[in-house]
């Protein structure tokens, strides 16, 4: 199974996908995670943030995750993911893939900041420290229409996500 965690920055993807890991594995489930930022970092270094270079990320993050998934691994692709048109390609080319929507209101991740990227988004054009295309503040983010789960780490703590996405995963695999 792949699952594709898609939300704006800071609204919990990675805190989720390490809680999940940590309970399936002592369910007996390997598990992997397959974090855009550390595959940025790494996989994906030659790629910016334009929308085909965006495009090119998911897809390669994807790849690996499918990899993983033929090898009986849950694979948990934490990235913002923001085009749905990325999302239902590789609900098409892959089997098993569910997308889940880990949603958080605008203001409460410019409040929470946890990179300081909102700041920065938010500067005044012109800044030398602006960052003009962060996903839902200068960039586009499509909503899921129809995600397999709707997540709202605004209205739900972490264990009740971490809850409700291990009973969907348990529930599906």
């Amino acid at each position: 199974m792949v699952i594709l965690l898609c939300g704006l920055s800071g609204a919990g993807k990675t805190t989720l996908a390490k809680n999940v890991k940590t309970r399936l594995e002592q369910s007996g489930l390997n598990t992997e995670i397959i974090d855009g930022d550390e595959y940025r970092e790494a996989l994906c270094r030659d790629l910016g943030f334009s929308r085909s270079d965006r495009f090119e990320n998911i897809r390669r993050l994807g790849f690996v995750a499918n990899r993983f998934s033929e090898h009986g691994f849950v694979s948990i692709v934490s990235a913002i993911n923001p085009y749905a048109e990325a999302r239902h390609e590789l609900v098409e080319t892959y089997d098993n893939v569910k997308t889940i929507f880990v949603d958080c209101p605008l203001d409460t991740l410019i409040d929470r900041d946890t990179k300081g990227l909102y700041k920065r988004a938010l500067l005044q054009d012109g800044h030398p420290d602006k960052i003009s295309n962060l996903t839902g503040v200068n960039d586009q983010f499509d909503i899921p229409a129809e995600p397999d789960l709707y997540l709202n780490t605004d209205e739900q703590d972490i264990q009740e996500c971490t809850s409700l996405l291990c009973d969907f995963i348990l529930n599906n695999d």
